[in-house]
């Protein structure tokens, strides 16, 4: 299968440029785009709350997205290369035209892929860093990280913080929190409050996650 993706930022933004880059693209390679996937989106936000997510989840070995430029796929290289990497483990191939970037089955995809890879290893190596570092610090501050008997769990449970690079991970995968919570045997509620807390879900949003951690419910 061949995809084509487009995303715009904003709705005064028109998908027909990139639409016709990639037609002419195709047209000059002898190629066939057999499915259109186009969204009016950010790219900062992050691509399980996308369609570019669902796309991900569904592409097999062999298959091919083609995009305009890196940046359709997100707004920051860390994103970036975790969008790449998910297609390195598929065996998808992307390809796109202004960068003339090729993600394949080569010697150079591999040593992307090395460099991907190691690249989230050391990003979840340095939450985990910040994450000890500001449980210690409030520690020292006196602040009680467990829960007071018969009250609500903090942010900071416990099951949370040891399990914070699962979280992450499964997260970054597309998992729902209800689904993360039962694998690791918390609340819901206590989940979204932590993440909310730890910045893996922004507070600024009025979610649910949000409502939790202001201690709405």
């Amino acid at each position: 299968m061949i995809y084509g993706y487009i995303r715009v930022s904003t709705d005064k933004q028109t998908v027909e440029n990139q639409r016709f880059e990639i037609n002419n693209f195709c047209k000059k390679n002898q190629l066939s785009v057999d499915d259109w996937i186009e969204e009016t989106i950010s790219g900062t936000k992050n691509y399980t709350k996308r369609q570019l997510g669902l796309l991900l989840d569904k592409v097999a070995e062999d298959d091919l997205i083609i995009c305009a430029e890196l940046s359709r796929l997100g707004r920051n290289l860390f994103m970036i290369m975790e969008i790449l990497s998910i297609c390195m483990n598929k065996g998808c191939r992307i390809w796109t035209i202004k960068d003339n970037y090729r993600l394949g089955d080569d010697i150079q995809s591999k040593v992307l892929a090395f460099a991907f890879g190691l690249s989230a290893e050391i990003e979840r190596n340095l939450i985990s860093q910040r994450t000890r570092e500001a449980l210690a610090r409030k520690k020292s501050e006196g602040v009680r990280l467990g829960r007071k008997l018969g009250s609500r769990n903090t942010q900071l449970n416990k099951k949370c913080t040891d399990n914070h690079l699962i979280i992450l991970k499964m997260y970054s995968n597309g998992t729902s929190i209800p689904q993360i919570a039962k694998t690791i045997d918390v609340a819901k509620g206590t989940l979204y409050r932590y993440m909310a807390y730890t910045g893996l879900r922004s507070p600024n949003n009025n979610t649910v996650a949000n409502r939790w951690s202001r201690g709405i419910y």
